[in-house]
Order: structure tokens, then sequence, then C-alpha cells
């Protein structure tokens, strides 16, 4: 709670969490693909896909709120992160995403990488606003 009104101070519209059911699909790559297509089809027009991927980059926070900041001030329509499902995610999520973001070169799981998300937006909205959470 604390992370949405600290982004509706900074003009960020707020955060939601969307959650999708796994694919029943036998085949992992099947799943992933399935589950891609759910994802991708949520994406509103004018977003920017972030996507949680091992092979992504890995950011420091304050480039992390850069980013967001960036974001925010070329008029994004809305920033999407994006966190695959336990098969990874679909190559057509790759390829939608403006950064692939991670979070360091292990997996994680899923629920541990929402807790880690959430902290960096939190993190990220008190180092946009000059507030002393972040004292790195």
């Amino acid at each position: 709670e604390r992370a949405r009104a600290s982004g509706r101070a900074l003009g960020l519209a707020g955060f939601e969490t969307l959650e999708f059911s796994e694919s029943a699909a036998r085949r992992a790559e099947d799943r992933m693909n399935e589950e891609g297509a759910a994802l991708l089809a949520a994406i509103p027009p004018g977003a920017m896909a972030v996507v949680l991927d091992p092979r992504g980059r890995s950011l420091t926070s304050e480039d992390f709120a850069t980013r967001i900041q960036t974001a925010r001030d070329s008029g994004t329509a809305a920033l999407c992160l994006i966190i695959g499902g336990a098969d990874g995610l679909a190559e057509s999520l790759r390829a939608r995403a403006q950064l692939m973001l991670a979070f360091g070169a292990a997996t994680f799981p899923h629920q541990l990488v929402r807790v880690m998300l959430a902290e960096q937006l939190y993190r990220a909205t008190t180092i946009l606003s000059g507030h002393p959470y972040h004292r790195a």
C-alpha cells in the first residue's frame, strides 16, 4: 500500500496485480506459449513491457528507478512487469519486452520474485521522491 501512495505522489498511476492460471497443456513449450498468449493479450496498447528472466539485465535499484522515471516522463501508458510461469517465458513475451530484467542468474520461486519486485518498486518510489529509505 505504501508503494501505491508513493507512486501516486510521483505521478505514477498506481499498481495492479493480475494473476493468470497455469496452462494445463502437457508439454512445457505448449504451456509457455499458452501462458504467453494470455499475458500478451493483457498488455495495454502503449505499455512498456518488462519481463523478469534470469537471462535479463541486472540493474541497481537506482538504475531501476531511473527506468521507471524515464517511462513516466516519456508518457508511457503503463509499465507491465511480467513474471513467467513455472516453465519460464514464451519467446513471444521476450520479443515484446522493452526490457528483460534479472534479479540474478539464479531461478527463484514465483512468490519470492513477487516480493522482490514489490520491494524494488517501493524502493524506486522512495529513490525518486528523495525519501531516506534507500541508503546505498
